[in-house]
């Protein structure tokens, strides 16, 4: 059986690592991308002490020569790409929350370059590599505060919750994007989705969030490894209910 091959960026620490780690558990040979060597080294070596096949792949998704590189790259070693787990992402570069009239437009646009633009720049380069795979898979990690329908909902728990504009609506084009490529791509056996893993306790949030690097990978790992009969186009991880404990399901856009 030909081994898969699976690249993560933003895979040197957190839900990225742990997807890499969990993907690299199931046979895959797992490509770490991330902008900074020394971490992407560090967590290559990490992984590799485990059992895992892993290789650093230098790639910082806002930097096109960068993710060319990355592609030209994994075309030389592989020919092909199985998987591509879209993880890299930031909630806000200058570390301040704002209401949405109040937002920092640069903090904004700096925000859009790595979640939105980084990933189209990304799945762009990468499809060629996608389309030779027997049947690839794309996931974009997203999340529930992406979601219109649960921002929108006062039942929700998220309705509560003050939060900053870019993120949540650089989350919401994510999941737009996710549903043009699957329909882009219905007719072919790649499938495309959208993973919520839930308030991550990560650097991310500042270790605030309420649940474990292993449980907010567990979405990701699942999309990357749909059967052929799995779903194409849904944004789908842990479902936060008030009690906290909503398992996983199908969100709302």
């Amino acid at each position: 059986m030909t081994t898969r091959i699976a690249l993560i960026t933003g895979a040197n620490k957190g839900i990225g690592y742990e997807t890499a780690r969990r993907l690299a558990e199931l046979g895959m040979t797992v490509l770490i991308g991330a902008r900074d060597e020394q971490r992407g080294r560090e967590a290559e070596a990490s992984l590799r002490e485990l059992g895992a096949d892993a290789r650093f792949v230098p790639l910082d998704v806002t930097d096109a020569a960068s993710i060319a590189r990355a592609a030209e790259w994994i075309d030389a070693e592989f020919g092909r790409l199985d998987v591509l787990v879209n993880n890299a992402g930031t909630a806000t570069v200058s570390r301040q929350r704002a209401l949405a009239s109040e937002t920092s437009l640069d903090d904004m646009r700096a925000v859009y370059e790595v979640n939105v633009f980084g990933l189209v720049a990304v799945t762009n380069a990468m499809l060629p590599l996608l389309r030779r795979a027997e049947a690839a898979r794309i996931v974009n990690v997203s999340s529930e505060v992406g979601s219109i329908g649960s921002q929108s909902d006062p039942e929700s728990p998220l309705y509560a919750m003050p939060a900053s504009a870019q993120y949540p609506s650089s989350k919401a084009a994510v999941n737009m994007l996710t549903a043009m490529y699957a329909r882009e791509l219905r007719d072919t056996p790649i499938k495309v989705n959208a993973a919520n893993p839930g308030f991550t306790d990560t650097d991310f949030n500042d270790h605030r969030g309420i649940r474990s690097v292993q449980d907010g990978a567990e979405p990701s790992v699942h999309l990357a490894t749909l059967p052929a009969d799995g779903p194409s186009g849904i944004l789908w991880g842990h479902l936060w209910r008030s009690d906290r404990e909503g398992g996983y399901g199908v969100l709302p856009w």
